[in-house]
């Protein structure tokens, strides 16, 4: 008798928001300034980052990709 193992593959959802960004792109990505984020994260208008370390945070993808969808856009 044989078992087949089948692989478990997590969902599109799970594996974009294993995706960390760290804060220099953060900023290219946003158009935002160190401290404006920071000062937005504070006001819970900005989505918080994650700890990767004592001294090392980054964002979910994810989460940025939703902040930016929601964002209003403006035309010239």
């Amino acid at each position: 008798m044989s078992q087949t193992q089948t692989e478990s593959k997590p969902p599109a959802a799970d594996v974009q928001s294993a995706v960390f960004i760290r804060m220099a792109a953060v900023v290219r990505m946003t158009g935002l300034g160190r401290s404006t984020i920071y000062r937005l994260v504070a006001e819970d208008k900005f989505p918080s980052p994650v700890r990767l370390a004592k001294r090392a945070v980054a964002w979910r993808r994810i989460d940025l990709e939703h902040w930016s969808a929601g964002r209003p856009t403006v035309s010239h």
